[in-house]
């Protein structure tokens, strides 16, 4: 390309048009390359160029001097009267440039210095126009596979799938369309990189937010999710008007809108559960059909215990834990599992023997009164005549032996029971 003979208003309009860059960034391109070159080869020149009809207009500027020292620069008095009347030294002509003077050479320069200018504007276009995308999903086709990573090409850019932001179950072939969440963009100096991923739990959240009206007006919400890419994605979802039932709404008429996503992502498991404040309530929620028993909730350490029945304990844990493991990320929570284990009437009666002889002997251990209660010591009368020496020899520690004969005499001296 030379700057003499290039129609640059066709130029404008073809930039305009395919590469969507507008005509006054064209133009300052064209101008940063004429006036780069020329500054190489030791000119100095002013470009201007027509917007509505492209005209190149290019001028050196001349200080107006009695005596040239340098031509490039100045210009003697008598030869400025041909460019301006009554020319006084110190002021400036411009003096029309020739492109020619540029050589071969110069053209040349000025063809690469200004597809290099173009190129940067482009790349600074993807970026910003794919900076404002991050954290949403886009749609492209895939190109090609590249060391184990797959390039997709979006509207005007490449994008890379990576290996690790692949699931176990995705299948993807040249020539798909596929739907990523755009992961980050960095811009280098080779061009934007876009980092694409489809197992990161953000894309089933936008996901589900594409699918669910009620997400896109606010009224339903997604207050919690987890993910194990590939295997299973819990999602916790409230409403903010209680005449909709978020549960259903994510769900969908016969489960037509979370079926679309588990088809998405190639039949990995989604639960969508109700949440609440309360993490016990939403433990249940996410438990079902297992109903957590005997719940013992540690503010202070993030951490539910409970108890499971037999029959449902393998399906509350999930296979290698992943059920328990996604629950725990949902609520915030730390759990202890445990199996119910049913108590045989035997053993409800000695734990109800053991509470009563706590009940008449205050200060009396739990654990110590269902020892004694084992030995047969279950009442105040049985303590007649016993000493610490015979609880000794019937297997108590000598000091527990030793309180526990005090403690049944302030019993007894409490309850005016003479001593036996």
């Amino acid at each position: 390309m030379s700057t003499n003979n290039i129609n640059i208003l066709t130029f404008l309009e073809h930039m305009e048009k395919e590469k969507n860059i507008a005509r006054a960034e064209v133009i300052d391109a064209i101008k940063k390359s004429i006036e780069h070159t020329a500054e190489k080869d030791g000119q100095k020149i002013e470009v201007t160029i027509d917007a509505k009809n492209g005209k190149l207009s290019i001028h050196t500027p001349l200080t107006v001097v009695d005596s040239v020292s340098d031509s490039a620069k100045e210009i003697h008095v008598n030869e400025a009267a041909r460019f301006i009347p009554n020319p006084q030294v110190g002021d400036v002509v411009k003096k029309e440039f020739n492109p020619e003077a540029l050589g071969h050479i110069g053209a040349s320069v000025v063809k690469q210095a200004l597809k290099h200018i173009l190129r940067q504007i482009e790349k600074d276009r993807v970026f910003d126009e794919f900076k404002g995308q991050i954290g949403s999903i886009v749609v492209g086709t895939v190109r090609r596979y590249d060391h184990g990573n797959i390039i997709v090409e979006l509207d005007r850019a490449e994008a890379t799938l990576l290996a690790g932001e692949r699931t176990s179950k995705d299948k993807i072939e040249i020539g798909d369309r596929i739907r990523c969440l755009l992961l980050e963009i960095e811009n280098r100096a080779s061009g934007p990189e876009i980092i694409l991923s489809r197992s990161n739990p953000n894309f089933v959240k936008k996901l589900l937010e594409s699918e669910v009206s009620e997400i896109a007006d606010k009224t339903v919400f997604i207050a919690a999710l987890a993910r194990e890419a590939g295997s299973r994605t819990k999602i916790a979802v409230d409403s903010r008007d209680p005449r909709v039932d978020p549960v259903g709404a994510c769900v969908g008429a016969g489960g037509t809108r979370v079926r679309s996503i588990v088809k998405e992502l190639n039949d990995e498991k989604v639960d969508i559960l109700r949440w609440y404040p309360d993490p016990v309530q939403t433990l249940r929620e996410a438990i079902k059909p297992a109903t957590p028993l005997n719940v013992v909730k540690d503010t202070k350490e993030k951490r539910i215990s409970f108890e499971v029945e037999e029959k449902h304990l393998a399906k509350a844990i999930g296979h290698k834990g992943l059920n328990a493991k996604l629950t725990s990320r949902i609520l915030g929570w730390k759990l202890d599992i445990k199996k119910h284990e049913r108590a045989d009437p035997l053993s409800i009666r000695k734990g109800k023997a053991a509470q009563g002889l706590v009940d008449i002997i205050p200060n009396l251990s739990p654990e110590l009164a269902s020892k004694l209660v084992d030995k047969g010591f279950n009442s105040l009368e049985v303590f007649n005549n016993i000493s610490a020496e015979n609880l000794v020899g019937a297997g108590f520690d000598p000091a527990d032996a030793a309180m526990i004969i005090d403690l049944v005499s302030e019993a007894r001296s409490s309850q005016g029971i003479s001593q036996g």
